[in-house]
């Protein structure tokens, strides 16, 4: 079988969220032994020569044209307008709907259109949570018999080391933007420090946005911008706490990094975040920053919870892996 892939996500750098699924699922895929029997078509901008703009809508759609795959797999959210009937597209999150003052208008009317779209004409719907899915339902009346849920993988780490001459830091990694409840975080870091005055500060890893909405230049606030994957892994390593405390996440895979590298995780009670943290988390609501302000100092002041919270992330990361994620998605793709 043919399997055609839009590959385009696999190929930006650098690779967060669903570029990191895209390249992790596309390398796994290969790699099961299943798959040697089929033939994998990976279609980007540089191999269907396009500029980037509507590539999908346009070009990918006149290669679909001229030369059809058995089943066209898309790893995010789009599915082009001509399309082989056997197609599986991957939603990986609605959470446009919940923050859509974040997005520009026209951006949003075409992922709302291009949602409905894609859960009328392709085969099969992949979500990557069930509250992915249950959002699809509820808010776009998708067919539930047409959507598959499978979960992201993840890597699995090995330890580096402490690095002891660290000062105390709580640790935020992700876009730096309104959606992840930065500014209710740093006001929650604010009400402990003054409350507690615990010597930590607060460090936040991830793109930052140009329009300086974030006060960057508070001694105990530090931005870091993109980090590699050896400096992130570095930073749980060494942190006291991982918190992601978001207003909607489609999945929430730095939970599971966090976990696995042995930090204790604080995360909202909302979305996916409780169904991906299982019972290795302390859950908070997003909007209440007292509660999380408490909820931070429990961990530094409660070495017992600490505890309890690394080893129960450890367990509960055994139910992920991108080898699981690929052979779900191959199952899907051959149905």
């Amino acid at each position: 079988m043919n399997i055609g892939i839009n590959a385009i996500a696999a190929f930006k750098q650098p690779r967060t969220g669903v570029e990191e699924y895209t390249y992790q699922l596309i390398k796994h895929l290969t790699m099961l032994k299943q798959a040697k029997k089929h033939r994998f078509i990976l279609y980007s901008h540089k191999k269907l020569k396009w500029p980037f703009p509507m590539w999908t809508q346009i070009r990918l759609a006149a290669e679909m044209a001229l030369n059809k795959p058995d089943v066209l797999f898309i790893p995010v959210h789009v599915l082009p307008l001509i399309h082989p009937k056997n197609s599986v597209v991957t939603i990986h999150g609605l959470e446009y709907e919940y923050c859509p003052k974040t997005y520009p208008y026209n951006h949003l009317k075409y992922l709302r259109w291009s949602t409905k779209y894609t859960l009328k004409h392709a085969r099969k719907i992949i979500a990557v949570s069930e509250n992915t899915k249950k959002d699809l339902i509820e808010l776009y009346k998708g067919n539930p018999d047409k959507i598959e849920v499978v979960y992201h993988g993840f890597k699995h780490v090995r330890p580096l080391g402490s690095n002891i001459n660290m000062d105390p830091y709580i640790l935020f990694i992700g876009r730096i933007e309104i959606r992840k409840n930065i500014h209710g975080l740093i006001k929650a870091f604010e009400l402990l420090k003054k409350r507690y005055k615990v010597p930590h500060k607060l460090v936040l890893a991830g793109p930052i946005p140009r329009s300086g909405i974030f006060d960057t230049k508070r001694s105990d606030l530090k931005f870091l911008g993109y980090v590699s994957e050896q400096e992130k892994l570095q930073l749980f390593q060494n942190a006291e706490m991982f918190i992601l405390p978001s207003f909607y996440e489609g999945f929430g895979m730095p939970i599971l990094e966090a976990q696995s590298s042995g930090c204790p995780v604080i995360t909202s009670n909302i979305s996916s975040m409780p169904e991906v943290a299982g019972q290795g988390a302390l859950l908070i609501n997003p909007k209440n920053i007292e509660e999380i302000a408490e909820m931070m100092y429990k961990i530094i002041s409660d070495s017992q919870l600490k505890k309890d919270l690394i080893e129960k992330g450890y367990e509960n990361i055994k139910r992920f892996s991108w080898q699981k994620c690929a052979q779900e998605t191959l199952n899907v793709l051959l149905e």
